[in-house]
């Protein structure tokens, strides 16, 4: 492992270096749960590279600087309660449970990622990382109001729970655009008032979120 992590700690530093990663929270919990943690054996080898890679049910890992762009703007802060959409392998679920320094919840809709991700998240040895079966379109209604959801699939357009799920000035990331092709990253914030201001981050690529407030199967 030890070569392993000598290639992950130079992606950390290049991602600094290109400007990236740019707090040290975000920096410690890249090196606290290396990517390689959270692919199978065959991809490890391949971890330290910033480009997606496979995991089971046809699905990916996003690339080490697509997590780090996300996290920095979630801006986490210890006790924020926090919720994902899309669990897949349980890397940024891990990477958050480090910056909240508490529970976070997780939900998957595909059976066979659960339990990838649970795997990963016990042999990396994150315990408070709740990993949940479901439509994550829809929220995960027992454990809001949410200080920020972030969603690593992309959506035709905002799903209307999510934003009713949040704080007054919490706020949402989601990609937001079409359905295999292009997305915008989007920076969603709810207003005391109830209404949402909403920023663009640039473009960006992601499997599809599917759900009842998203894409159909």
């Amino acid at each position: 492992m030890d070569e392993l992590y000598e290639k992950w700690k130079r992606t950390v530093e290049m991602l600094e270096w290109e400007g990236i990663i740019k707090s040290k929270e975000v920096r410690e919990a890249f090196l606290r749960y290396p990517r390689y943690l959270f692919v199978e054996d065959r991809y490890k080898k391949y971890a330290h590279l910033d480009e997606p890679l496979p995991i089971p049910a046809g699905q990916t890992i996003s690339a080490p600087h697509m997590v780090a762009i996300m996290l920095e703007l979630a801006k986490l802060k210890p006790g924020m309660n926090v919720l994902e959409i899309g669990t897949g392998s349980g890397w940024n679920a891990a990477l958050i449970s480090y910056l909240v320094k508490r529970d976070v919840y997780t939900i998957e809709r595909i059976p066979e990622l659960v339990e990838f991700a649970k795997r990963n998240l016990e042999r990396a040895g994150v315990k408070n990382v709740h990993v949940i079966l479901g439509d994550g379109t829809k929220g995960f209604p027992p454990k809001a109001p949410y200080d920020v959801i972030i969603v690593t699939a992309g959506a035709p357009r905002v799903p209307d729970p999510l934003v009713e799920q949040l704080k007054p000035g919490g706020r949402l990331i989601i990609p937001v655009g079409s359905y295999h092709m292009w997305q915008e990253l989007l920076e969603v914030i709810k207003k005391k008032d109830g209404s949402v201001e909403i920023k663009s981050h640039g473009g960006v690529a992601f499997v599809p979120l599917i759900g009842e407030y998203g894409w159909k199967e």
